[in-house]
């Protein structure tokens, strides 16, 4: 019977602590359903970072000839488009090529865009896929590469061929719980500086002109001739997404100069590296604490039983020398 009693309340001490390891589950559940939209957009940042950085050590191989060769194909591309006019559906034949322009690897990505007014640095690729827009900015493939025109010189900064023009369109999503993207585009100004990263080449682009339209609306994105045009596309109002807001800039001369993008130049920061450090060691530290409480509270568990039993046991003897005076 004392047996049975000693076996049953052991298994009720280690029921206990059952409702201390949900508690800690459901705590970590709560703090991951909260901390998942920041966690997301870190983890497509770092993701994102990744991709520039791939693509900087793809070009970083290339040479000189490689780059003017893939930059005039693509500056001859824009010059026809401008001569023959937009076309908003291309042939497979056009998409063929269209996809073969500004190629560097087999990922689809063309260079990336930086906006340092909202802290944006992101990867841009062909077409505008869903896959693509979900993390990262689409190139609308029926527009004109974003290479610039051919005759724009980089001193003067404006296009010196009246008859040329290019108008490069590039989408992306506003308001994803799993990334930021163009979340911001709409705190841009007429004045404010976005720049492309295209092989080793920076474009610079002024805005000046922000509009806001119907989705079926294209007549802003339009060829102009003379001009160097980039427009950045994203939905608008937040959250409803029933229009378009189109923050249009003109290329300009750049800050630095003619500058090139070198690999070494760009870094991962380690705001996406330490991350990969951090969680580990915490869920390390937390599994290590539930254990450590466990044993803890085992230990004092047994103690007590151990007291119980030695005082059960000493009554025992208590009433048995009491018996033997008797």
């Amino acid at each position: 019977m004392g047996l049975t009693k000693q076996t049953a309340a052991a298994r009720t001490g280690k029921r206990s602590i059952i409702p201390e390891i949900l508690l800690v589950l459901v705590f970590l559940a709560g703090v991951g359903f909260l901390a998942y939209p920041t966690f997301a957009d870190w983890w497509n940042s770092f993701h994102q970072s990744r991709a520039i950085m791939s693509y900087a050590d793809s070009i970083s191989d290339m040479d000189r000839s490689q780059y003017e060769e893939i930059l005039t194909d693509a500056r001859e591309y824009n010059r026809e488009l401008a001569a023959d006019g937009v076309s908003w559906q291309l042939t497979p034949g056009q998409e063929d090529e269209y996809n073969r322009q500004l190629s560097v690897d087999e990922s689809g990505i063309m260079g990336y865009i930086q906006i340092d007014k909202i802290h944006v640095m992101l990867p841009v690729y062909h077409g505008t896929e869903e896959a693509v827009l979900q993390t990262s900015i689409g190139h609308l493939q029926e527009t004109s590469l974003p290479a610039g025109c051919g005759s724009f010189d980089p001193k003067e900064g404006k296009v010196t061929d009246p008859e040329e023009g290019a108008h490069s369109v590039l989408s992306g999503h506003r308001g994803l719980p799993s990334a930021k993207l163009f979340s911001d585009l709409d705190k841009l100004v007429e004045g404010d500086i976005f720049t492309l990263n295209i092989l080793d080449e920076t474009l610079t682009y002024q805005v000046d002109q922000i509009r806001v339209v119907e989705p079926e609306d294209l007549s802003a994105l339009a060829l102009e001739k003379g001009k160097d045009l980039c427009t950045l596309v994203t939905c608008t109002p937040y959250g409803i997404n029933t229009h378009r807001l189109l923050v249009r800039g003109h290329r300009v001369a750049n800050a630095m100069g003619d500058i090139k993008v070198l690999a070494d130049a760009l870094q991962i920061e380690a705001v996406y590296v330490a991350p990969f450090i951090a969680v580990p060691i915490l869920l390390m530290l937390i599994i290590f604490a539930i254990m450590r409480a466990d044993r803890t509270a085992g230990e004092k568990r047994r103690a007590e039983r151990t007291a119980a039993l030695y005082r059960k046991q000493m009554n025992l003897k208590t009433d048995r020398g009491d018996t033997n005076e008797m």
